[in-house]
């Protein structure tokens, strides 16, 4: 009768040590770059609401510029009770569309577009804004659908800021809530922010407590630069079979 010897098994090699902790380092290290990336320079964010149509949709997943303004405590996750103030950057320019946290509640992130700067005088009247008693130029274009409402019929109204940027708007007929406001006086740091869809957004033309009222300038997180990609409303992470229920036109456009 004869013994089958079981060979012993070979203890890992000094080579293959190295090859494990090389590929740990590797694997650590492209996390620790993924997330300085997404703190200091570039953070995605998926729009949840309609008050920015029809320039951003529900659905689209946008990238946001944190160096545009420089940071603050807002651009930072969970925004951590560090000193007032911004580090570096420039200021939002008018028109300007700005991720920021909402004053009354830190842990929501918001988005509308830029419409009055610091010392600016700011009022709507009869649904056009003007600033500095100078009307925004508004140009009707064609009566549309609601992207998200389809049986809501809107006016596109095409605006101008005085430097020549052009944006589209939404308007959903005369007498709307907030198409006639008070002049608002922009104090030092804080700005004046209006949603694109103007009778279905709430914003400075609101409170805080019900609106955005005027933004501090230490609550912006960045700039909106780029829709790169988009999904239809009810897609989810936890719905895989919604994964590819995608809305191509919107792939990989600038937002204006």
């Amino acid at each position: 009768m004869t013994d089958t010897l079981t060979p012993p098994v070979a203890a890992a090699t000094p080579h293959a040590k190295s090859e494990i902790l090389e590929i740990v380092r590797t694997t650590l290290f492209g996390l620790a770059v993924a997330l300085v990336l997404r703190i200091a320079l570039f953070q995605p964010f998926t729009i949840p609401s309609s008050s920015m149509k029809p320039g951003l949709v529900v659905g689209d997943y946008i990238i946001v510029s944190k160096f545009a303004y420089g940071w603050s405590r807002a651009s930072l996750p969970f925004n951590p009770p560090l000193p007032a103030g911004r580090l570096l950057g420039g200021q939002p320019k008018r028109g300007d569309v700005v991720v920021f946290r909402l004053p009354r509640d830190p842990s929501q992130t918001w988005i509308k577009r830029v419409i009055g700067l610091p010392g600016d005088r700011i009022q709507v009247r009869g649904g056009q804004v003007f600033v500095n008693d100078a009307p925004l130029p508004q140009t009707p274009m064609t009566v549309v659908h609601d992207h998200d409402d389809p049986y809501r019929p809107v006016l596109e109204v095409r605006e101008r800021q005085p430097d020549g940027r052009a944006y589209v708007t939404y308007d959903g007929g005369t007498g709307q809530p907030g198409d006639d406001t008070d002049v608002y006086v922009v104090p030092e740091g804080r700005y004046f922010m209006m949603g694109d869809n103007r009778d279905n957004s709430l914003d400075s033309r609101w409170p805080r407590e019900l609106g955005v009222g005027l933004l501090p300038a230490d609550n912006i997180v960045g700039k909106a630069e780029l829709v790169l990609a988009s999904w239809k409303p009810g897609a989810t992470i936890y719905k895989p079979w919604t994964w590819l229920n995608l809305q191509w036109d919107r792939f990989v456009q600038s937002i204006r």
